[in-house]
């Protein structure tokens, strides 16, 4: 017990699958409600969101606190982030509509919120088939570019969230605000080193 608590990065693993823990405990006691399965499937969403939403806060914590250990630690949680999206994605194909293609598909042409839902998972499936070392050593300069697609799979989550919620809002405003602030983070940045870039550059004299 003593090692792990000495190792941040074993804390961080348990961390990220702890409310896995707590929701199998819940399916196996039969807590999970009158309707388990909108439950279970609402948890894992609401967790890959969570995790999705810790990747983005890494990078404005780490320059404001100056401390760039923190960014080991992005790959992890954005992958935790996929893994509860697969279960997510898992629970709804196998447990919700039995892998009945027919009625998948056609609630999926239905449901605009799902179209979101959609494209939100295969953003995360990108980034995760792309995060390992050998992966960013083949895409090279690319691989930034591909990997700011968090950012359109965290607004494509926030749409899906407000769509399929009926009742209160509180918490995907809430995760608004946040992504409002990421957004107002990376563009203060964007200006910081366009001012950089210009104080660079070699004044002619008179």
């Amino acid at each position: 017990m003593n090692n792990i608590l000495r190792n941040p990065w074993q804390m961080a693993n348990i961390f990220c699958w702890l409310p896995l823990a707590g929701i199998l405990v819940d399916v196996l006691f039969n807590n999970l409600g009158g309707n388990p399965i909108q439950t279970l499937h609402i948890r894992l969403g609401d967790w890959s969101l969570r995790f999705l939403w810790i990747t983005l806060a890494i990078t404005p914590i780490q320059t404001i606190s100056g401390w760039r250990g923190m960014a080991d630690y992005r790959q992890l949680f954005g992958l935790c982030s996929f893994g509860y999206a697969s279960l997510h994605v898992l629970v709804y194909l196998w447990v919700d509509n039995a892998w009945v293609w027919p009625i998948i598909i056609n609630d999926i042409l239905e449901s605009t919120y799902i179209w979101f839902g959609v494209g939100c998972y295969l953003i995360l499936l990108v980034l995760a088939i792309s995060s390992p070392k050998i992966a960013k050593k083949k895409l090279g300069k690319n691989w930034k570019k591909i990997h700011r697609l968090i950012y359109t799979a965290a607004i494509f989550s926030i749409i899906h969230y407000f769509w399929q919620l009926k009742g209160n809002l509180a918490e995907p405003l809430f995760y608004s605000l946040m992504l409002g602030l990421f957004f107002l983070f990376r563009i203060l940045v964007w200006i910081k080193n366009k001012q950089l870039m210009y104080l660079m550059i070699p004044k002619s004299r008179s």
